[in-house]
């Protein structure tokens, strides 16, 4: 039995992806082995062993812990001590920050799985928060506990575990409600059978949001007081885009059984540096100022173009990633909109890369495809 708990599932090797507590599981079980320290209640690892199963690091049998986030580890401590307080945790951030990527695996750390999760959209209704009804029993036995259909949010609350919450503002302010009583009070009413569930200890809540979404269904200040917020941001250095970018693609080209060389490290430092440059408004090395495109050119679309470039060479190259075979990935990322941004990637075509030493094959590359 793993050491997470015995309700995981198995791997599957004809799974698309796998999710976290599967996929590291032999690392999981690792840290539970090593791991005397301090566990908060209900928690299947101390926060010590959560904060290195997240950033990395070796055990002392020399097991390698493979680095989940790149980035502040004063940010993951911070997500980390919250989630061990009454204070649920909010990660923000621009979309592709790896929001939902941390929040996965905080949780597959803390409660050995990482499956309680509500998506939010704007048809999330108050069911998903709290809970549903088996028709058929309750026509026939009237409200009763064995007619409740409990909500990822109710079974958190009554196994002490953690409960995810994708895209907060993207649910109807109504709805959003909901959670108040459930994040101050730790209890949820359940007036059909007139009692009440009470969250046993462990039990807490992180929920994503981007800033893209500010005023689509922003939060209540009464919500937002039950939230410490932590702020995802893009990686802060060039070099560490890059090892994000590489380690993902890597990992996603063996998952996907691609039959292709282990992505270019050019090609992919030239795809970072466009993402980049295009992100700031200027080029690297500060002498040319650039319009930004309308979208977030953010690690995670940077990954994807990567992904699809290894597709391409795999399958209709020779194997070995190139500029034409990222190109139309690339393009795609950047311009969203087809008349402005179109102009933007022109404008860094002809300005930055047709200019820039050993990026003519990339230049010849996006004639021959716009």
């Amino acid at each position: 039995m793993s050491a997470q708990g015995a309700d995981i599932p198995k791997a599957d090797a004809a799974q698309l992806r796998l999710q976290a507590e599967v996929q590291y599981a032999h690392e999981l079980d690792c840290l539970a082995e090593e791991d005397d320290r301090q566990k908060p209640p209900n928690w299947k690892l101390s926060p010590w062993a959560v904060k290195l199963y997240l950033l990395g690091g070796t055990l002392s049998d020399g097991t390698e812990i493979t680095p989940k986030y790149l980035g502040n580890d004063r940010l993951i401590e911070i997500a980390i001590a919250t989630l061990a307080t009454d204070r649920a945790l909010l990660l923000y951030g621009i979309p592709g920050t790896a929001k939902s990527w941390v929040s996965e695996h905080l949780a597959a750390a803390i409660s050995g799985t990482s499956q309680l999760l509500i998506q939010g959209t704007a048809g999330t209704d108050e069911t998903a928060l709290k809970y549903g009804w088996n028709y058929a029993r309750l026509l026939a036995e009237g409200p009763s506990d064995k007619a409740i259909v409990a909500s990822p949010m109710l079974t958190a609350m009554k196994t002490g575990r953690i409960a995810r919450i994708e895209e907060l503002t993207r649910i109807p302010s109504e709805v959003q409600d909901a959670l108040i009583t459930i994040l101050s009070e730790k209890s949820l009413p359940i007036p059909e059978t007139d009692s009440s569930v009470h969250a046993v200890k462990g039990f807490n809540v992180i929920a994503t949001a981007n800033n893209r979404d500010k005023g689509v269904n922003d939060l209540s200040s009464a919500l937002t007081r039950r939230f410490n917020t932590v702020v995802l941001p893009v990686p802060d250095s060039f070099e560490q885009e890059v090892e994000i970018v590489q380690r993902r693609s890597e990992q996603l080209g063996r998952a996907l059984e691609l039959p292709v060389e282990v992505p270019a490290l050019d090609e992919i430092r030239r795809v970072v540096t466009i993402f980049r440059e295009l992100r700031n408004g200027v080029s690297a090395d500060g002498k040319t100022k650039l319009k930004s495109p309308s979208g977030t050119l953010s690690t995670a679309e940077a990954i994807s173009v990567v992904s699809s470039g290894m597709a391409m060479s795999a399958y209709y190259g020779d194997g070995s990633l190139k500029a034409g075979d990222i190109i139309s990935s690339l393009t795609g990322a950047i311009v969203k909109d087809p008349v402005q941004d179109l102009i933007v990637w022109q404008e860094y075509l002809q300005a930055i890369v047709r200019e820039r030493e050993g990026w003519k094959d990339l230049y010849r590359a996006s004639r021959e495809s716009l």
